[in-house]
């Protein structure tokens, strides 16, 4: 049988944090189950979204509107932090979190900016939300762990490639993008985080060149959260 996107998430959060853990340059802690804790913690913080946008939206031909992927909840109050494009002119969104319950969402913001995107859940999570961590801190070869909601590998051990500008097509500049590797497919949305459960940044894009512009290498670029800590 095959295991729902939930299930597959509840194995990889024990596998992948444990296998995380061990990628992990640094000081040993005490017992492997104080390095596990709180990572199961912040993948429990991690819930899908869904936005239904108008058939004439300006956004609706290039990105569809139906619109899939995930979310992290930052607060007590339901309020949930991903990728703008997700909810960009949506008429309705929702999230549903790790035990499968779905709620409605309100959508607070989207800035263009950092492409962060806000909605907040009507209703209560059961998870704690996840803590912040320091995205000024990462550099090549840094371990992060990438995480979707759903997926064929939900989530995924990585680390750092490159920290550099990223511009994208539609106006849009990182100064200092965090591009990971491998890739993880699900990457709308998705948590990066430390090896203390803490979010450094949001799934953004799958991209052929995460090393450089010269050497082909696919990866995903993440927005750093360093920029959603002056606009809360």
């Amino acid at each position: 049988m095959e295991q729902s996107p939930l299930q597959r998430l509840a194995f990889a959060a024990s596998l992948s944090g444990i296998l995380f853990v061990a990628a992990c340059a640094g000081p040993i802690k005490n017992t492997a189950e104080a390095e596990v804790a709180p990572i199961e913690q912040a993948i429990n913080a991690i819930v899908g979204i869904y936005a239904d946008i108008p058939g004439d939206a300006h956004s609706a031909r290039s990105l569809g509107t139906r619109r899939q992927g995930s979310g992290v909840l930052i607060d007590d109050d339901g309020l949930i932090l991903t990728v703008g494009y997700l909810i960009l002119e949506a008429e309705r969104a929702g999230i549903v979190s790790i035990n499968g319950e779905s709620l409605p969402a309100d959508i607070v913001a989207y800035d263009h900016d950092s492409g962060f995107g806000l909605l907040r859940a009507k209703g209560p999570i059961n998870a704690k939300p996840i803590g912040f961590g320091s995205s000024a801190q990462l550099l090549p070869g840094s371990p992060v762990l990438a995480v979707s909601f759903e997926g064929p590998e939900p989530v995924i051990p990585a680390r750092v490639i490159s920290r550099r500008p990223f511009v994208g097509y539609w106006e849009y500049l990182l100064e200092k993008a965090i591009f990971t590797a491998p890739p993880l497919s699900e990457y709308g949305g998705a948590a990066l985080i430390d090896n203390d459960g803490r979010l450094l940044g949001i799934g953004s894009l799958m991209v052929n060149d995460a090393l450089d512009d010269t050497t082909p290498m696919f990866g995903n670029v993440f927005v750093p959260i360093d920029l959603l800590k002056p606009i809360l």
